[in-house]
């Protein structure tokens, strides 16, 4: 649209020069000086329009009104100046609404053809066809222009609408790997460093107890505190390094089972066993993660609250899928209760955080995690995870 107001008004520029110099070529000087009145109407209309970049229609068609005015008074004393109906055409296309324009270009089109009769004194078939032609080229031009006008809007619509939509994903997608984030550091606190702190208490408080009557018990539970103390500081540098945990650095998964299983017997005074099963799969550093920390969840629980005598961990290996099983002959829960139950391997130490946290993990590589308690029975936590694809068998 811009390009097609460039073209209109220079035209009418071309025209009213034209118109000039024959009406003082003719020595027709009040005349002329009518035209250059029109032509600075003219251009004060333009520039009051370039500095606003939505005019109001007001002043607007106001200044169209009296520039036709003008034209019309200037065509009935010169027909020089009859041609310059052509741009304001355009300008009626532009700045009327259809309804309103194309009745205008007809009226105008006709005073055209009558300011051509009434200096030339009759018509010829020229004369009428200029016009005509003039105004209806105009018509399709202003049209296809307003056409072409509207679907760049909508398109410049369309692509700001998509720029909004990708920069509220862009906002999306982080704040989800915020929450991501933030539920895996959850997760590692829970599983880690909450956990050792858990076991440092219960070894602490055992000694106390042994303080009075059994010295030796004593300092056995604060060497096996400071062991876990250290074990602990370990698991937080690796924890702010993003490394995998000591244990399973060092070892394979099921040494690195075997030996949480020992460390919770040590610290507990139910019996802890771990068993294996199955051939062996080279399984993914997450995959490792993840049975490693539900186990130690599942047995801080059940070695802490539970108040079991015999705790299992079991590690099977199936053709298509690795499974943990930590089960235990205490107290129990409802694993359908909805608020902090009773403690169990699966509880979380009665806040529930455990049980999700142990389901999240799980269901992060496409495994479950079920739970299976009665009150006064005792409860198994059993992890599934899918082998993946092109494991290697040991």
């Amino acid at each position: 649209m811009r390009l097609l107001g460039w073209a209109v008004h220079g035209t009418f520029l071309v025209l009213l020069a034209i118109a000039l110099v024959r009406t003082l070529h003719d020595e027709q000087a009040l005349i002329a000086a009518g035209g250059l009145a029109l032509g600075i109407g003219y251009a004060g209309g333009v520039a009051w329009a370039g500095r606003h970049r939505r005019p109001r229609q007001g002043p607007a068609r106001l200044w169209l009104a009296l520039l036709t005015a003008g034209w019309a008074g200037l065509a009935l004393s010169s027909p020089d100046f009859v041609w310059l109906a052509f741009p304001l055409f355009f300008l009626y296309l532009h700045l009327l609404p259809l309804r309103a324009a194309l009745p205008g270009v007809v009226l105008l089109t006709a005073a055209a053809i009558g300011g051509v009769a009434w200096h030339g004194g009759g018509l010829t078939v020229a004369e009428v066809l200029g016009p005509t032609i003039g105004a209806s080229v105009a018509t399709l031009m202003a049209l296809a222009y307003q056409a072409l006008y509207r679907e760049s809007e909508e398109r410049r619509l369309l692509i700001e609408d998509l720029v909004r939509t990708r920069e509220k994903l862009v906002e999306v997608e982080s704040e989800a790997a915020r929450l991501t984030e933030r539920e895996r550091l959850a997760r590692e606190i829970h599983d880690t460093l909450a956990q050792g702190m858990s076991s440092i208490i219960l070894l602490l408080r055992a000694a106390r107890r042994d303080l009075g009557g059994d010295a030796e018990a004593a300092l056995a539970r604060v060497a096996e505190a400071e062991q876990a103390a250290a074990e602990n500081l370990e698991e937080a540098r690796n924890f702010v390094r993003a490394l995998a945990p000591p244990a399973l650095q060092q070892f394979s998964l099921a040494d690195a089972l075997r030996r949480t299983t020992e460390s919770a017997a040590a610290r507990s005074a139910a019996r802890i066993r771990f068993e294996m099963s199955g051939t062996p799969a080279e399984l993914p550093v997450d995959y490792e993660v993840a049975l490693l920390r539900i186990a130690q969840g599942a047995l801080g629980n059940a070695a802490g609250h539970s108040e079991a005598e015999n705790v299992g961990v079991t590690l099977t290996y199936l053709d298509d899928m690795v499974v943990l099983d930590v089960f235990d002959d205490g107290r129990g829960f409802d694993p359908a209760a909805a608020d902090r139950p009773p403690a169990g391997p699966g509880n979380g130490g009665g806040t529930g955080y455990g049980l999700r946290a142990m389901r999240d993990r799980a269901r992060a590589l496409g495994g479950t995690l079920t739970v299976e308690s009665v009150p006064r029975e005792g409860t198994a936590v059993v992890a599934t995870l899918p082998l993946p694809g092109g494991e290697v068998r040991r």
